[in-house]
């Protein structure tokens, strides 16, 4: 019974040209894809019959090319081992050398960037067996291409979730799936500028690669104050829109003041603005239950944002919007005609979340973060006694104020001990309203267990 090419050997895609006969045209062929590269040495060849029946050739002009290949030194023969592209040989010029990679920079010792929790804590067993779980009862068609808003088992977890931990107000039909927080303001970008907003007024303090998103929009990103009360949304001028950290701001790690977050929803009531709400790990709350979460309050005037980023890993890229019902359809457009999120690892979310392997997750998360914050404050208050911790104890990094002048050069003196770390300018708008503060940005959630004791120890050597 004849055999079809699909099921014999590997494949190997050669252009005979036909001059000269077929033995002469396949020998042509092979020695120009081992002399070009595209036959790597040591490449093992298909059988003579197999590739014979791949070319529709005769068995022998097959074993005969090869034979004249290696009588040529292009292809080794032995037996047991097959016929290779030789390692080696004086017929075939070298190959170019490779382009000189870029130079890596060596990593720091110690990491205590913030915005990254300790990846060696990931619940890697949990997740696994809710990866096999969801594997096992997905439907086949949830392999295909999915609905742009995410898989609809992940959407209805998250509503459930995120009402019970973060009093959001959400149905499964206005959440949208991301590919992270970045992903999610690209979208809402191209929906602002498709409703004609200019202006999107963000805080004095925070990442400028979420400022450059909306700027790539065509959005202009205003500064707004920042006081001893925290971020003053106040009236954002022209601005159609706003972006704040309520629960925990990024990185000065105050709440937004209950005063102001009623007189920015009032703002966004009155005026049709929206509010973007970034629930930077908002679940991180360790001296009383966490704030809840700002769209509880105006769920069809708040764009609620969230990710699995602080909580599990970047590296997911598993992030939310819960929209106001007119907007979802628009985010849902300008996200694509298909889903740009993996399918398992959503439906492996979604059974993480259900499972309750979420919840017990983030409270030992919560409990290991807080031991280091605790440990941070103690050993500053004794090692370095003008230095200041502020901020509420929260979240995955804590702001040291320093002594004014000081900031450049204990950012320096880390550097040269090998410690990465953060200064508070680094993360400041520049156009922003208020006076630069002197103090660093510790992310005391960035190194793994085994070495925060050893961060902790060159961070205290390095402080004024």
């Amino acid at each position: 019974m004849a055999r079809s090419w699909a099921t014999l050997g590997i494949d190997l895609h050669l252009e005979l040209t036909g001059s000269g006969g077929l033995r002469r045209g396949l020998t042509d062929a092979l020695r120009d894809a081992v002399r070009t590269g595209r036959l790597a040495p040591g490449t093992r060849l298909p059988s003579s019959r197999s590739l014979a029946a791949d070319l529709g050739l005769a068995r022998n002009t097959v074993a005969e090319a090869y034979a004249d290949l290696v009588a040529e030194g292009w292809l080794t023969a032995r037996q047991g081992s097959g016929t290779r592209v030789a390692p080696h040989g004086t017929s075939a010029p070298a190959a170019p050398a490779p382009p000189t990679p870029a130079r890596i920079p060596a990593r720091p010792r110690y990491d205590l960037v913030p915005g990254t929790p300790d990846l060696a804590a990931f619940p890697r067993a949990e997740w696994l067996k809710a990866a096999r779980r969801a594997l096992a009862t997905a439907p086949f068609h949830a392999l295909g291409y999915g609905d742009p808003r995410g898989r609809p088992e992940l959407r209805a977890a998250l509503a459930g979730y995120l009402a019970r931990a973060r009093g959001v107000r959400a149905a499964p039909d206005t959440i949208v799936v991301t590919a992270g927080f970045s992903h999610a303001l690209t979208v809402l970008g191209t929906v602002l500028r498709a409703r004609e907003v200019r202006t999107v007024a963000v805080e004095s303090y925070g990442l400028d690669v979420h400022w450059a998103l909306l700027r790539d929009a065509g959005l202009a990103t205003p500064a707004l104050p920042y006081d001893d009360l925290g971020t003053d949304p106040g009236e954002p001028g022209e601005a159609g829109a706003v972006l704040l950290t309520p629960a925990h701001q990024f990185p000065m790690g105050t709440p937004l003041h209950p005063d102001r977050r009623s007189a920015v929803v009032a703002w966004a009531r009155r005026t049709g603005g929206l509010i973007l709400e970034d629930d930077y790990d908002g679940e991180f709350r360790y001296d009383r239950q966490p704030v809840g979460a700002l769209q509880g309050l105006a769920p069809d005037r708040v764009v609620y944002l969230g990710t699995a980023s602080k909580s599990l890993a970047p590296g997911l890229r598993l992030g939310w919007m819960v929209l106001p019902p007119d907007l979802a359809a628009e985010a849902a457009s300008a996200k694509g005609r298909v889903d740009t999120v993996g399918a398992l690892d959503q439906l492996t979310l979604a059974e993480f979340l259900t499972s309750g392997a979420y919840d017990r997750h983030v409270r030992s998360a919560r409990l290991r973060y807080r031991r280091r914050r605790d440990a941070l404050a103690t050993a500053v208050a004794e090692r370095a006694p003008d230095v200041r911790v502020t901020g509420i104890a929260a979240g995955l990094h804590a702001v040291l104020r320093l002594p004014a002048g000081t900031e450049e050069s204990v950012v320096q003196a880390a550097a040269w001990q090998g410690l990465a770390l953060h200064g508070l300018s680094f993360h400041r708008h520049p156009q922003a309203p208020t006076a630069p503060l002197d103090a660093l940005v510790v992310g005391y959630g960035t190194p793994p267990d085994s070495a925060w004791a050893g961060a902790l120890e060159a961070l205290c050597r390095v402080l004024p």
